[in-house]
């Protein structure tokens, strides 16, 4: 469990780094969404080597929040025109193209196995080792 969320998270990140640098371009004033970009890259990475490396309560809730949060951008910027505010651009993107997608699946899947690791973890069982049985085997 610890390895997937970790994965999805380190594979979020690898797309949000490649895409950085198209994107700052758009808005070269304030702090653009390349920049947006590379914060929630770093976000990522260190959730998921939290994740990889504790594999506690606080790390899938560090990774849960990081996962959906990048989840619920996506889908909102991609059907929602949001107009800029502040020093935050507008980030409409109509599209899905196959870095986005790929992201978003990953944020996706990150954020389904950060709860599944949180739940497991909170009920007492290790979120990165299997479970045992509480029954007896009887011969």
């Amino acid at each position: 469990m610890r390895v997937l969320t970790a994965l999805a998270l380190f594979i979020d990140a690898g797309v949000h780094i490649h895409l950085a640098p198209g994107y700052q371009g758009a808005s070269p004033a304030g702090i653009g969404q390349g920049n947006l970009f590379l914060i929630e890259s770093a976000a990522a990475i260190l959730a998921g080597l939290y994740v990889l490396v504790r594999g506690s309560r606080a790390s899938y809730a560090l990774a849960l929040v990081v996962a959906l949060s990048a989840f619920a951008a996506v889908v909102l910027y991609r059907y929602v025109d949001v107009p800029a505010f502040g020093p935050f651009p507008a980030m409409y993107d109509p599209v899905w193209f196959f870095e986005k997608s790929l992201s978003a699946v990953a944020e996706g899947a990150g954020a389904l196995l950060a709860a599944v690791g949180l739940v497991r973890v909170a009920t007492g069982g290790p979120a990165g080792a299997p479970r045992r049985s509480s029954r007896r085997r009887t011969t």
